[in-house]
């Protein structure tokens, strides 16, 4: 310890003059202000500038135009997606709409009823049941789950007393798909522990209809596929009609955004009113070309070669809950071998990859200022000893300095697609467990994106309630009401 603490003072005694240590007050020693330096400028390397903010739009609008390009969209990163969804709610939506939305282990069934107000909340009623997906149906044939969820459809339509009648449905499939039209998507390829055989290729709604018609006890009327990114937008223009992006900052990350048809060369559809449609840009993919490697720490590089899936889902892997927790032990661990936390004194638990959770960062940002209750119980369910206040002021600093970097991250993608629609006034429809749950991660969107949008643009941040439910069953009543 005392070698390591004697090299650690050398290696920073040339930066203490070019560190700000105003924002790691409350430090009293010489020995205590060289760790707060090097903290500081270990750091440093995930601090984003303005330069960094603008240039990061600058080429995520670039992707796009590449995404959306005909010539193009074959070579690029983000893929853009046209959802065939082109309306939005306008509130009068008026009957019974069924959802299902499968995207892991468990899927649900939903039964809303409008009652053409949005206004009135007694003009929304909505029941739902989750149900589970066994191993054995996850990793079995593609028929076997579509049977299994239109067996338990037909069980929730019984249980409701609508077996009788031919709803509309709105199907939330949350994988990658290839849309084809509003009723046709394709399975491009399965993930989340999914591994059916005979479905990657091919239609899911038509082999949702398949088992549907096989049992011959329900009749179901699929009006549209989409994916949870879509269904964010839809729920909260329900009740805001100037609701044009949807974002997802949880486990993973995504958004959409409503784009005019001239802009998309992809489309092959009509070009009727209204003369728009979602985009699905799968932005999680940005940077996969090496357009964000400026951004890149070694911390990043080291999740992603442990990664699943190597060099792909770059942004996503800086920005959202699966990787977020994981980002910050790194940087904890690196600074606990280099002496400057927790005495060099470190413990299996810390060490051991994955251990420190996204939520770990929620809590522990979460104490008052000068307070250190979560941080501190976090820090000794890690098995740590000992801690110093000192160690709480710079764990929370860690954490804060990761959560802003993905907070700014999520903000200069949203404000690239708001300066692109340039909307005057434009309503963001997010939701995610990390938007959700972290006390300051709103705050800090907010602030990002004013400082980066045009002028005269005006913005809100509306949290989405269940899009992946919810919107689905909206998207449906809008495809029933312009039949």
């Amino acid at each position: 310890m005392a070698l390591a603490h004697k090299n650690l003072k050398s290696n920073v005694r040339s930066q203490r003059k070019s560190v700000n240590l105003g924002a790691r007050a409350m430090v009293n020693s010489t020995d205590d202000r060289c760790i707060v330096a090097v903290i500081t400028e270990v750091c440093s390397q995930l601090i984003l500038s303005r330069n960094h903010l603008e240039l990061i739009m600058k080429n995520l609008n670039h992707e796009l135009n590449q995404g959306l390009g005909k010539d193009t969209n074959n070579e690029a990163s983000i893929k853009c997606f046209p959802t065939y969804v082109r309306d939005l709610p306008n509130g009068k939506e008026i009957g019974k709409f069924l959802a299902l939305d499968l995207g892991g282990t468990n899927f649900r069934v939903l039964l809303i009823e409008l009652g053409g107000d949005n206004t009135l909340p007694s003009k929304f009623n909505s029941k739902s049941k989750i149900y589970a997906v066994p191993q054995n149906v996850m990793l079995g044939d593609g028929t076997g789950l579509f049977d299994h969820i239109a067996e338990c459809l037909a069980n929730f339509m019984k249980e409701h007393d609508v077996n009788k009648e031919k709803l509309p449905l709105g199907f939330t499939f949350s994988f990658p798909l290839r849309q084809e039209g509003l009723t046709k998507a394709r399975l491009v390829t399965w993930t989340k522990g999914f591994n059916c055989s005979g479905v990657e290729g091919e239609d899911v709604v038509r082999l949702l209809q398949d088992s549907i018609k096989r049992r011959g006890d329900v009749e179901i009327d699929v009006l549209a596929v989409l994916n949870d990114t879509t269904g964010t937008l839809m729920s909260c223009a329900y009740y805001n009609r100037n609701c044009r992006v949807g974002l997802i900052v949880g486990t993973g990350s995504n958004a959409c955004y409503v784009e005019r048809l001239e802009n998309v060369e992809l489309w092959d559809s009509d070009f009727n009113n209204p003369k728009q449609v979602i985009i699905n840009t799968e932005w999680g993919a940005f940077g996969d070309n090496g357009c964000l490697d400026f951004i890149m720490t070694k911390y990043d590089n080291e999740i992603d070669r442990t990664s699943l899936n190597p060099k792909k889902q770059l942004f996503e892997k800086m920005i959202s809950g699966m990787y977020m927790g994981e980002l910050a032990r790194l940087v904890i661990v690196k600074l606990t071998n280099d002496g400057a936390l927790f005495r060099g004194q470190g413990s299996e638990n810390l060490f051991k990859p994955g251990n420190f959770f996204t939520k770990y960062i929620s809590e522990i940002e979460s104490d008052k200022t000068g307070e250190f209750n979560n941080c501190r119980q976090v820090l000794e369910e890690l098995c740590l000893v000992d801690i110093t206040d000192q160690d709480c002021r710079d764990v929370r600093y860690i954490c804060e300095v990761i959560s802003k970097r993905a907070a700014q991250l999520s903000a200069a993608g949203v404000a690239c697609l708001l300066n692109r629609m340039n909307e005057k006034s434009v309503v963001v429809a997010v939701d995610g467990s990390v938007y959700r749950f972290h006390p300051h991660f709103h705050n800090m969107m907010t602030e990002t994106i004013e400082s980066l949008v045009l002028p005269d643009i005006t913005f809100d941040l509306m949290l989405s309630e269940d899009g992946s439910g919810r919107g689905a069953a909206l998207v449906a009543a809008v495809a029933s009401r312009s039949r």
